[in-house]
């Protein structure tokens, strides 16, 4: 039998620990499977069910770790890939990428369960993070061979403007796909950094990569039609 001391501890205890939790008492013993038992019983299934949240909550968490580990290797690669000019590679890449995030969304639900059943649904609630667009009218614009003259007719003064433009040309194209090539890395590291653990950053920093390596091609075929 029980002291009137230790039932007074063990009173308070059981009361406490569904405040800490953030859940009132009802739904605790809905957690742990209901009791017909006494407080002390309720608290030590309570801290084994609370044990178990975090366990699982720290696989999600190695989840998270291992695809910023993994989308920060991506980014070398990409860099490697842009510079070598290697589209293939990079589509690659951005393959890998969706699957690394994909990984980190089969988390979503979990994690969502487990910090409403701790109570940390709520911590770090901020507005969703942005993504900047890059749009092709960011770019430098293009030199054109036609813009100093109203007689197109004369072929040979036209070629003679695109030999004297070509070394600017050539700077410009440059310029168009150097920025391209940043803000796309830029991106891709910016939500591996947090280990694509925010899904509405994740998706649009996917997407707005996808976008970039379309324009960043669409600037390479620019580049080879003025250069070529």
């Amino acid at each position: 039998m029980r002291s009137g001391t230790a039932a007074a501890t063990e009173k308070p205890q059981a009361e406490a620990l569904p405040a800490a939790l953030g859940m009132s008492v009802s739904e605790l013993m809905h957690a742990v499977g209901g009791f017909d038992c006494d407080p002390a019983d309720m608290v030590r299934a309570s801290v084994r069910t609370a044990e178990r949240a975090f366990a699982e909550l720290d696989v999600c968490d190695d989840v998270i770790d291992e695809a910023s580990e993994a989308g920060g290797t991506i980014v070398d690669r990409l860099r490697a890939h842009l510079s070598a000019e290697s589209a293939a590679d990079i589509a690659v890449e951005l393959r890998e990428l969706d699957t690394v995030a994909a990984r980190v969304r089969s988390t979503d639900e979990t994690r969502r369960l487990l910090n409403r059943l701790l109570g940390r649904e709520d911590r770090g609630a901020s507005a969703p993070a942005t993504v900047v667009r890059l749009a092709p009218g960011d770019l430098p614009a293009l030199l054109s061979v036609y813009a100093e003259s109203d007689d197109y007719s004369d072929l040979l003064a036209v070629a003679g403007r695109g030999e004297q433009l070509r070394p600017q040309l050539k700077r410009v194209h440059a310029d168009r796909l150097v920025r391209v090539a940043s803000h796309l890395v830029a991106v891709v590291e910016r939500v591996s950094a947090v280990g694509f653990a925010d899904k509405h950053l994740a998706d649009e920093s996917l997407r707005e990569a996808r976008r970039s390596y379309e324009l960043w091609q669409r600037c390479l075929e620019e580049r080879r039609r003025d250069l070529s």
